[in-house]
């Protein structure tokens, strides 16, 4: 799935990502880790993935940049 990085604090490792429908969802430090990623700036595309169904249950388990 793709979203766009909304914040990232890099003290935490944890942030947010929009989804294309505008909905924000955040991620943890577990998440931002496992993509191996050192830094993330607002507005780029990444790609995530994404457990549980619906607004409550839902948690991003990978936050890594999208690549073509």
């Amino acid at each position: 799935m793709q979203a766009t990085a909304y914040t990232y604090d890099p003290e935490t490792r944890t942030g947010q990502v929009l989804l294309d429908d505008g909905t924000p969802v955040p991620f943890d430090a577990p998440a931002f880790d496992k993509g191996g990623l050192r830094l993330l700036r607002p507005g780029q595309r990444v790609r995530i993935e994404v457990e549980g169904e619906g607004e409550d249950n839902r948690r991003i388990t990978l936050v890594t940049l999208q690549t073509f």
